[in-house]
């Protein structure tokens, strides 16, 4: 069967990069993938798979010739709002948005397996769900499709998804057991003292002296406040106060983002954050206020379900296909929520361009120079439709 789906993924190279092509053209935000959905809704009628569409969101399914487990896999299809700089013939044709994050390849990877499941009924039992879904790199797209229900009718028993990496050579995928990305958390905090006249300070309640103090004190909670064993960052990435020169500013903001490793330390994080902003506030005679928007949760694998990878990259892609992460990204995936109380992983696809070597420089994602090596679709196919048979219990010899 191995040979089987390599051979059937390789058949499809033409129309995979034709999609993949077609879709890198027409970028298209968060919850505005109208297009998008009108592409994969053509070609899922086109194969004959019955999908649900709500919103730009959509979930495709095709059922196997008996009963037994039902297994997702997920795409995000949404893009970012950037300007090309490749200068592809089929580089994005809309100002300011691109497929910088391979959301077209992880798109198309998916109608692939999608293709293959459709075109093979008789070869294997159970259900498998194919989910599309927008906008993950703004308001996360995945917590909202969970919501709604997308793992239950049938309830599903597996969900996988994967990312392509430009610091892995094609034919090489990347995994790690336990967490692999960290979550975030936007912190916002007020500065509110006391306006007065520049050349007499006594007067007033200088609320950019004491947010410059709290950038400061803010900054030591990862190196003072974590273990050294543990992942997280803090960064001030934005400052408004003041209005002119001679005017001692009565308030401040502070805008920060938080990155950690486990929700637990995140929200430990916090806490610290809160005590920190009201006491040297108060030691200034400011007051403090910090609000908190949570962002993604920690994706964290099921380490049966990255045996199950690992198992599958080894007999389809050959000895040594497998590299380990050694520690948690802190950049974030909504993918999380697919797993957070369901069994599945998520992994790292090689795509990087001809001839690269582990450690050469490279064009990285969210580059407006990020190319794709297309030679990993077909690649990413055979990897989820073999990884989808091994998780149905099916017979792969």
């Amino acid at each position: 069967m191995i040979q089987t789906i390599q051979r059937d993924a390789e058949e499809m190279r033409e129309w995979l990069v034709a999609v993949r092509r077609a879709l890198h053209e027409h970028p298209e935000l968060g919850n505005e993938e109208f297009q998008t959905a009108e592409r994969i809704e053509q070609e899922l009628s086109r194969l004959g798979i019955k999908y649900e569409r709500t919103g730009t969101a959509i979930v495709g399914i095709v059922r196997g010739s008996a009963a037994g487990k039902t297994v997702a896999l997920r795409a995000d299809i949404d893009a970012l709002p950037m300007q090309e700089k490749t200068d592809l013939p089929f580089a994005s044709k809309t100002p300011g948005r691109m497929h910088a994050c391979g959301h077209d390849a992880h798109t198309t990877i998916l109608l692939g397996a999608a293709r293959w499941f459709a075109e093979h009924q008789n070869a294997f039992g159970g259900t498998v769900k194919f989910f599309f879904q927008p906008a993950e790199e703004s308001s996360g797209g995945a917590e909202v499709m969970v919501d709604r229900g997308c793992l239950e009718n049938p309830r599903v028993d597996h969900v996988f998804g994967l990312h392509v990496m430009p610091y892995l050579p094609v034919g090489m995928v990347e995994v790690k057991y336990g967490t692999l990305n960290g979550c975030s958390t936007g912190v916002t905090i007020t500065v509110r003292g006391k306006s007065g006249h520049g050349a007499y300070p006594e007067t007033g309640v200088d609320a950019i002296l004491v947010a410059s103090e709290l950038v400061v004190a803010l900054n030591t909670i990862v190196s003072r406040r974590v273990s050294p064993l543990d992942s997280a960052v803090f960064s001030v990435g934005k400052i408004e106060g003041g209005t002119r020169t001679n005017i001692i500013a009565d308030e401040v903001t502070l805008s920060a983002t938080l990155r950690a490793s486990t929700d637990a330390l995140r929200d430990r994080l916090i806490d610290i954050i809160q005590t920190m902003v009201t006491g040297i506030c108060s030691a200034h005679g400011a007051q403090g206020k910090v609000a908190i928007r949570y962002g993604y949760a920690t994706l964290v694998n099921h380490n049966a379900d990255v045996d199950l990878v690992c198992k599958t990259a080894e007999r389809l892609l050959g000895p040594g296909s497998v590299q380990w992460k050694e520690s948690p990204s802190m950049g974030v995936e909504d993918f999380s929520y697919f797993i957070k109380n369901t069994p599945g992983a998520f992994y790292h696809l090689g795509c990087a361009s001809a001839g690269y070597t582990i450690g050469d420089p490279f064009h990285s994602l969210h580059s407006d120079c990020f190319v794709l090596n297309e030679d990993c679709l077909p690649l990413g196919v055979a990897m989820q439709t073999a990884l989808t048979l091994e998780a149905l219990g099916g017979d792969l010899s």
